[in-house]
């Protein structure tokens, strides 16, 4: 039985190139902070996450840039993806980064940039190797719960 966020495929190259722009993003945060700058550009990556959970990772800003920019020069993909997994990475990015923006917006700047270090770390695996944790975890959670957590009704 599909779940409702399983509904959709996704290139996963689009994956990785959305993971490369958040590499970038999360590495000034952690090369500018703390600042003003930092705090921004952690608080607009936090709200894509959030985004990508909500509506899913096929439309976000990063999932457009990719199908105008980089995908007509690729040409299709040999395979699709469920795009559950990778939402529920985005999740758990989201979690990540909201930790780092509180710590950066409370004064509690060792948790903030641990907390986008590890979200960075995350990106970086998934841009350079195609890597993603996220998605990883989102497996072990459907074998643990035998699927029932990520596919009930909300």
């Amino acid at each position: 039985m599909s779940s409702p966020l399983s509904s959709a495929q996704v290139d996963p190259r689009g994956q990785r190139f959305a993971a490369t722009i958040t590499v970038v993003v999360l590495a000034a945060v952690l090369l500018t902070a703390p600042s003003t700058l930092a705090t921004v550009l952690l608080a607009l990556q936090t709200a894509l996450f959030a985004l990508a959970v909500a509506v899913g990772v096929q439309r976000t800003p990063y999932a457009w840039l990719y199908r105008t920019l980089a995908r007509p020069r690729l040409g299709p993909p040999a395979e699709l993806e469920d795009a559950a997994p990778p939402r529920f990475a985005q999740g758990v990015g989201l979690v990540f980064a909201a930790v780092g923006l509180v710590g950066l917006l409370t004064g509690v700047t060792t948790l903030g940039l641990v907390a986008t270090g590890f979200a960075l770390v995350a990106a970086l695996l998934n841009a350079a190797m195609g890597l993603c944790l996220g998605c990883e975890l989102y497996l072990i959670v459907r074998r643990v719960t035998g699927g029932s957590l990520l596919t009930s009704s909300n």
